[in-house]
């Protein structure tokens, strides 16, 4: 059993039924380790405006890691570090959305752009995250390709059909340390639990990296542990496990 000192959950398919709810047995899990002493936060590809009801709803005063590491927040309300993407990149990506006839999406700062909403001054913008969503396989593959090209880009995923685009070196594991290093701990006192591509950096760093029961197959492969599914509460069978068992 280690001594763990942080919790980092992914959200989506994660902490979250795929009604978007937090149970309870998850509720009184999280709930417990806070008062065990263990730091509970979360590790999000969501931007910040997507996370505070559910901060709110579980009484959250730790740091915040969102839009896949590309904010750092100390405490809700309380920005650490931001990370922006270069504008060129994103007309190159728009430009690729649209050339493959693609949905895509986009976090700004205040603000999140897609297909169906975008805009003509992306250079007066703030960039955090680009993103596409395709169930052409094939043709992902070859946007995916592209984008790997150019080396500059962090590139993971939230669905096995969609492509998260981010910074280079900016990821999940790189925002959680940057909080260990808040905290005063290490990563290896870190029990990181994600369900896709996006969770693998800080699944792989974290002392204890778990994978849920519907995580993407190569998450499950890279975990330490597999827990059970975001529907049969897996983040407080962890919690219970390693915490407080």
């Amino acid at each position: 059993m280690g001594n763990y000192k942080l919790i980092a959950l992914d959200m989506d398919g994660t902490l979250l039924t795929e009604d978007k709810l937090i149970s309870a047995d998850n509720k009184a899990a999280i709930k417990a380790a806070h008062a065990a002493g263990v730091t509970v936060m979360f590790a999000t590809g969501r931007g910040i405006q997507n996370v505070a009801a559910y901060v709110e709803e579980l009484q959250l005063s730790a740091p915040i890691v969102t839009v896949n590491g590309s904010e750092v927040w100390a405490a809700p309300g309380i920005l650490h570090s931001r990370t922006l993407m270069d504008t060129a990149l994103i007309r190159e990506m728009h430009a690729i959305a649209l050339e493959y006839d693609t949905w895509y999406w986009a976090y700004a700062v205040q603000e999140i752009f897609n297909r169906d909403k975008w805009t003509d001054e992306v250079d007066s913008k703030q960039w955090l995250k680009f993103g596409y969503y395709y169930e052409d396989a094939d043709k992902l593959e070859a946007i995916r390709s592209r984008l790997a090209s150019w080396d500059a880009l962090e590139l993971t995923n939230s669905h096995p059909f969609n492509i998260e685009i981010n910074p280079k070196g900016i990821n999940k594991a790189s925002g959680i340390r940057q909080v260990c290093g808040l905290l005063g701990i290490d990563m290896s006192q870190v029990i990181a639990m994600g369900d896709s591509l996006n969770d693998e950096s800080m699944i792989r760093a974290a002392g204890l990296g778990v994978a849920m029961g519907n995580a993407q197959d190569e998450v499950k492969r890279l975990a330490d542990v597999v827990t059970e599914t975001n529907e049969e509460h897996g983040v407080a069978r962890i919690i219970e496990r390693y915490v407080l068992s």
